[in-house]
């Protein structure tokens, strides 16, 4: 990955472990791309290689009639380990135009499918993120989110470039588990050197007082339920 400031970046990855709402972070993601730039060509592809394809038909259609580009990889009930990719998920690296989101699941397994395409990154400015739920049982602490962070990127030979987040309860969360979470993942950030990049959330769960930014500083990246993707 370059660190030129001056080159856009094309590619958003996003892993997580299981139940982190990855997918869910990924469409809103997108939608949130498309939003700040309506000309933008914007594309979301599921290499959910564990469940590889969208189960909420509502989250493909909404997207698509935003002008967003959804791409999902036919490789359903296959046991490799790193099926093959279609063209059209590789045209992600070819169209300068465009900015790809990648929805990876599957934990350490699914992050294998980018060994696949490991060498077209070298030529593309991209960040990946990890999503994280600090409220699962494996993303629970600052040190089995590093060892997370670790086993994925390992698995994806990446760079996780940012945490994204997404600690809830589901309807039940309260301001006071978001802050909980915040400090969960701002340990984790001192910990492992990987900064908190998003803190998520649903408009109707998100304090009032919490609205380009949490209290300490972090992007909010709101979720409406309008791109509802069911992980």
């Amino acid at each position: 990955m370059t660190e030129s400031a001056n080159e856009k970046v094309r590619l958003y990855v996003f892993v997580g472990a299981y139940g982190s709402g990855k997918s869910e972070v990924s469409v809103h993601f997108a939608h949130k791309l498309k939003k700040e730039d309506p000309s933008a060509k914007v594309m979301l592809a599921d290499l959910d290689i564990v469940n590889p394809y969208y189960r909420s038909a509502d989250a493909k259609d909404a997207l698509e009639a935003e002008g967003i580009r959804v791409i999902v990889p036919e490789y359903a009930n296959t046991n490799v380990d790193v099926p093959a990719l279609s063209g059209e998920v590789y045209s992600a690296f070819d169209m300068p135009d465009t900015v790809a989101v990648f929805d990876i699941g599957g934990e350490d397994l699914g992050a294998r499918v980018l060994g696949a395409m490991l060498s077209r990154f070298q030529n593309i400015e991209y960040r990946v993120y990890m999503v994280v739920n600090a409220f699962r049982p494996f993303t629970s602490d600052a040190e089995s989110i590093r060892q997370m962070a670790a086993e994925l990127s390992e698995a994806a030979r990446l760079p996780i470039s940012g945490f994204i987040n997404n600690s809830n309860l589901l309807e039940e969360t309260t301001e006071d588990e978001l802050i909980e979470g915040e400090q969960v993942l701002l340990s984790a950030q001192e910990l492992t050197g990987i900064p908190v990049v998003y803190q998520t959330g649903l408009d109707h769960v998100l304090p009032d007082s919490w609205r380009d930014v949490t209290p300490s500083g972090i992007p909010i990246l709101r979720m409406d339920r309008k791109v509802l993707y069911k992980y």
